[in-house]
C-alpha cells in the first residue's frame, strides 16, 4: 500500500499532535499554547530527528523561560522585558551550541512576559511541563502515526534519473563524435539537473536509514532499499564520468569511420538501457563492452604518440574511449544489483 508522501502525511500529524498536547494541557490545567508551539516544530522527517532535537529543545525553552521568568521579576511588563528576554535567550543558546532550539527557545521566552503576572517559580516549572508534553506527543505521534517511508520515492527517483542519465549518455556522445562538443551549456544545465536530483534522493536514502532504527525494514522492502542504495552509488559515478567529459576539453578525433560508426552504435545501445530497463541484455551489453575495448587497445600506442601535443596530456580519442568504457561497467554493476 502507497505511503503518504512526506509533506503530505506531516500535515496530518502536526494536527493530531496539537490535538492532542492541547488536550493533555487542558486535562492538568495547564496553558497550552507553549506545548502547542514545541509540538508544531518538533514534527520532523524521522523519529531519530524528533528526539535528537528534541533533546536539544527542552533546554533550550528551560533557558528561554528562566530569562522570561527573571525580566518580568526585575522590569515588569515592558519593551525592554521583551528585548532583553530574547537577547539573552538567544545569546545562551547560541554559545550552548543549542542551535536546533533556538527559535522555540526565543518564541517561549517572548511568549511568557506576556502571560506570567505572579507565581513566576511555579510558572516556570508549568512551562517545562508544557515543554515536556509537547515533545513526547510530537515524538509518539512520529513514531506511531503514518510512520516515515520514503523507500518507494527513493526507487521512484532512481528510475528518472537513470532516464535522464541515458539521454544525456547520447546527447554528450554523439556532440563529441559529430565535433559538436565545446562546454555545451545544454549539457552543463542536465548534468546539474541530475546533481540536484541525485542530492534530493542521497537525502532521502539518509532519512531512510534514521527511520529504519525505529521501524526496521524487513523481507522484499530491505532488498528493494538495498538495491536502491548500491544503484545510487553507481549513479553517482556516472555523474562523474559524465562531468568529465563535458569538462575537458575535445576538439579532435582520428578515428576512422568504421571504428566511430562502432563506437556511436555502443552509445546508443547504451543510452537506451539507461532509458529503459526492459532493452538491457547482459550478454549484447557485454559484447558492446568487448567491441569498445578492442579498439582501446588498438589505438592505446597509436594516438598517445603525441600526446605531449593536448592540453591534457592525453589525446581525445584516449579520454573519449576510457569514460564510454567505465560507463560500461558502471551500468553493468547498476542492473548487477537491480536484478
Amino acid at each position: 500500500m502507497r505511503r503518504f508522501h512526506f509533506f503530505g502525511s506531516r500535515v496530518v500529524k502536526t494536527g493530531v499532535a496539537i490535538f492532542l498536547t492541547a488536550w493533555i494541557c487542558e486535562m492538568l490545567g495547564w496553558p497550552p499554547v507553549f506545548a502547542v508551539i514545541t509540538a508544531i516544530v518538533t514534527i520532523e522527517p524521522t523519529v531519530s530527528d524528533s528526539i535528537k532535537k528534541g533533546l536539544v529543545r527542552f533546554p533550550a525553552s528551560a533557558i528561554g523561560s528562566a530569562y522570561a521568568v527573571l525580566f518580568i521579576s526585575l522590569l515588569d511588563n515592558s519593551p525592554l522585558t521583551y528585548t532583553l528576554a530574547a537577547v539573552f535567550t538567544i545569546a545562551t543558546c547560541f554559545r550552548l551550541k543549542l542551535h536546533a532550539g533556538l527559535l522555540v527557545a526565543t518564541l517561549t521566552a517572548v511568549a511568557m512576559v506576556e502571560v506570567i503576572h505572579s507565581n513566576y517559580l511555579i510558572s516556570f516549572f508549568i512551562r517545562l511541563g508544557t515543554t515536556t508534553v509537547g515533545l513526547l506527543v510530537s515524538t509518539g505521534v512520529n513514531m506511531f502515526v503514518l510512520p516515515p517511508d520514503y523507500t518507494e520515492d527513493i526507487v521512484k527517483n532512481i528510475r528518472a534519473m537513470s532516464k535522464r542519465t541515458g539521454k544525456i549518455i547520447d546527447i554528450v556522445f554523439r556532440d563529441i563524435l559529430e565535433d559538436k562538443h565545446d562546454q555545451d551549456t545544454l549539457e552543463k544545465n542536465m548534468v546539474d539537473q541530475l546533481e540536484k536530483k541525485i542530492m534530493q534522493t542521497e537525502t532521502l536514502i539518509r532519512f531512510q536509514k534514521e527511520e529504519a532504527k525505529y521501524h526496521p525494514l524487513v523481507g522484499s522492502e530491505k532488498l528493494q532499499f538495498d538495491h536502491a542504495q548500491n544503484q545510487m552509488a553507481q549513479l553517482r559515478l556516472f555523474h562523474y564520468h559524465i562531468d568529465n567529459l563535458i569538462n575537458t576539453p575535445l576538439k579532435m578525433n582520428n578515428w576512422s569511420k568504421e571504428e566511430r560508426t562502432i563506437i556511436l552504435h555502443a552509445v546508443t545501445e547504451l543510452a537506451q538501457a539507461m532509458e529503459n530497463v526492459a532493452y538491457y541484455n547482459p550478454v549484447k551489453h557485454q559484447q558492446e563492452l568487448q567491441q569498445i575495448t578492442e579498439i582501446f587497445w588498438e589505438d592505446n600506442e597509436k594516438i598517445t604518440k603525441n600526446s605531449k601535443n593536448y592540453p591534457t596530456n592525453f589525446p581525445p580519442e584516449l579520454i573519449i574511449l576510457y569514460e564510454l568504457l567505465s560507463i560500461y561497467n558502471i551500468v553493468t554493476k547498476f542492473y548487477k544489483e537491480k536484478n
